[in-house]
């Protein structure tokens, strides 16, 4: 089961791609939705007011995966394309990868363009920290004060982070399991007498 996924946490640093005088910026942000990219294309349009072309690829998600590719002016599939086979030759996702362009006077024609965008998206992603993270699945268990010490003591020896706990009548924790233990931490829980656990979507 496949519950781990690349990602990065925080944008890169620029890297340049020169190709006959034409520049390529590159960048990646860490993204989990369309507002995400609208808010990193403006950051990099402020800074780069005078580039012609600002040419991207993102992908969301882990197990129902969305991405979109865009050429931003360049010749279909030239730019967004080449570098979405970036993101996915590293296996990243929640990523936002733009290379903005400034033209240096030489045309480069469509391969040359491909093999910029691909090397400039590559760059990006070798200066980037890709770190993994688990694809976790939440539940909330509820339980008496008398049962704190035992339920704490599995949630340390399993390693399980407590995303949020609330201590009034009853003690409720919301933890985080990751996927391919969830069913036996269910099961740990459900045989523990007087715990209530239930899983949240």
């Amino acid at each position: 089961m496949k519950d781990a996924y690349k990602t990065i946490d925080e944008p890169s640093k620029e890297t340049l791609f020169k190709d006959r005088n034409s520049k390529f910026f590159g960048y990646a942000f860490p993204v989990l939705n369309e507002e995400d990219v609208k808010e990193s294309l403006e950051i990099l349009k402020k800074k780069h007011h005078t580039a012609r072309h600002f040419c991207y690829a993102w992908q969301f998600g882990t197990e129902v995966i969305r991405f979109r590719a865009n050429d931003d002016g360049e010749p279909n599939n030239s730019a967004g394309m080449p570098i979405y086979g970036q993101i996915q030759a590293f296996e990243v996702t929640n990523i936002l990868i733009v290379s903005v362009r400034y033209f240096g006077g030489t045309k480069l024609g469509v391969g040359g363009l491909i093999n910029a965008y691909k090397n400039s998206a590559q760059l990006t992603l070798e200066t980037s920290e890709i770190i993994e993270k688990t694809i976790d699945v939440h539940f909330q268990l509820t339980f008496g004060y008398d049962l704190m010490n035992k339920v704490m003591r599995i949630l340390k020896e399993k390693k399980m982070t407590i995303v949020s706990q609330e201590l009034a009548l009853n003690c409720l924790y919301v933890i985080a399991v990751r996927k391919s233990e969830a069913a036996n931490i269910f099961k740990v829980f459900t045989n523990l007498y007087k715990v209530e656990i239930k899983k949240l979507d």
